[in-house]
């Protein structure tokens, strides 16, 4: 019985096996054949899908994947589970000022966002810290070391999605640069507003509509030590209004100094010693504890907007929580473990990093759809579900259109030759379908209306 789940989706001789007429139409426009093509469409609680093709193939589902990573996450962890960024000192505090040095030990958190760092830094000065005479240690020590290469991916190492997981992940390691029309010009401003980032910017104002408005800019980033130039040229269309573009200036532990020793000084502290990485002193004490938000807060974030960084963070999480360093190996044998405890059977199975930026990802389509019926029945099944996007209203599908607006809660993926749609569809009738697409192939990303057309079939009641 361990693959009681799966194989109630791959009941042939109860399901269809083609694609809808409208699924089949919008692959043809799009030059997809049938058989790069893995779907399922079935109810929630149990009985035969109404659709199963191709849904034992193993195929590369992109930021689907992310349901597998958050749903594990939420399960393993527990949804008000938050991560804790431990504040340590090696001496006493006294008048205000600390002899030793100071620890700031990562506990992994997803979203230790600038804003957050702040919160953080006033409260150690709302504790009576006002100078520190040490050094400031930064303790990554909770995930395993490992080496990233930003440009492994698509060559684009700047870009913030390809940043690599951190234990002490500050911002994501990123500065948004917000590109504002100011007559024939572009101002170009930096969040946060580091004084050793000294931005310029030789953009023009053109006209034009503001399709991929990216394409015509260009930006070159020169390092010196914690100080860096980035300059920007380029074509931007005026009628974009503003529009921001995250990317990734520094390494983890000159970003982490930049955004630690600006914000000290900000609200008034003294420090003159050295930023380090390093583990935490024997001798150390707890001074403060930082929460997280809540697991559940930040799996909407996670999915609403696929944020690879998250994911991969969160990933790692799940075998770090066990006791050991977190190891991307160590989670997918733990995400292997749950879901054979689940009695999902996972045939071709293959996991990266838990985020989906991956050319070696494999799942098949019953697998995932069987992932999303196990949620359905599990007491996280509230959190999982509002963290997908709604249909033609919020998060990644905000733009999209169909008669199903607002009555689908789904998660995307696109890759170069990979796109991809997964969730719940509330039909016309008030019966709520699992779905699932999976598309590789070439001419995988102009294949949207495909997925669009099944989803959209789905809420007619497969009609």
């Amino acid at each position: 019985m361990r693959a009681i789940l799966a194989a109630l989706l791959l009941a042939p001789a109860l399901a269809a096996a083609q694609l809808p007429a409208p699924v089949r139409e919008a692959l043809a426009k799009a030059g997809v054949p049938e058989s790069a093509v893995g779907a399922v469409v079935a109810p929630v609680a149990s009985g035969a899908p109404l659709l199963s093709h191709n849904a034992e193939r193993p195929l590369n589902p992109a930021s689907a994947i992310k349901l597998v990573t958050t749903y594990a996450a939420l399960d393993l962890l527990g949804p008000a589970h938050t991560f804790a960024t431990d504040v340590l000192v090696t001496g006493e505090v006294a008048g205000g000022a600390l002899a030793g040095d100071l620890v700031l030990r990562g506990g992994g958190d997803p979203k230790l966002t600038y804003e957050r760092l702040w919160q953080l830094v006033r409260q150690l000065r709302a504790r009576g810290l006002r100078e520190i005479r040490g050094d400031v240690i930064l303790d990554r020590s909770l995930f395993a070391p490992a080496a990233h290469d930003p440009a492994k991916f698509d060559g684009e190492s700047r870009r913030a999605y390809n940043v690599g997981p951190d234990a002490l992940l500050v911002n994501f390691k990123a500065i948004d640069f917000r590109f504002v029309p100011v007559g024939t010009g572009v101002r170009v401003l930096g969040e946060p507003d580091f004084p050793n980032v000294e931005i310029a910017s030789r953009v023009k104002a053109v006209a034009g509509a503001c399709n991929n408005w990216r394409r015509g800019l260009k930006y070159e980033i020169e390092e010196n030590g914690l100080l860096a130039t980035v300059v920007f040229s380029g074509t931007y269309p005026a009628d974009c209004g503003e529009k921001t573009w995250p990317l990734s200036v520094f390494d983890a532990d000159r970003y982490a100094e930049s955004a630690f020793r600006w914000i000290w000084s900000e609200t008034g502290g003294r420090f003159t010693g050295k930023v380090r990485a390093g583990a935490t002193p024997a001798a150390a004490t707890l001074f403060h504890r930082f929460e997280s938000e809540p697991l559940a807060a930040l799996v909407r974030d996670m999915n609403k907007f696929s944020n690879n960084v998250m994911a991969r963070q969160l990933f790692l999480a799940l075998s770090a929580q066990k006791g050991a360093p977190g190891d991307a190996a160590a989670s997918e044998r733990l995400v292997r473990e749950w879901l054979a405890a689940k009695n999902i059977a996972a045939p071709g199975l293959a996991l990266e990093n838990g985020s989906g930026l991956s050319r070696t990802d494999r799942i098949a389509a019953s697998t995932l759809a069987a992932v999303l019926r196990a949620a359905w029945a599990s007491p996280v099944m509230p959190e999982l579900m509002s963290s997908l996007s709604l249909f033609a209203v919020d998060g990644t599908f905000k733009t999209r259109n169909g008669s199903s607006a607002g009555q689908a809660h789904l998660k995307g993926g696109t890759l170069t030759g990979v796109q991809s749609v997964a969730g719940y569809v509330l039909d016309a009738k008030g019966e709520r379908r699992v779905v699932v697409m999976i598309v590789n192939h070439d001419n995988a990303n102009r294949a949207q209306p495909a997925l669009d057309a099944l989803v959209e079939w789905t809420w007619r009641g497969g009609k």
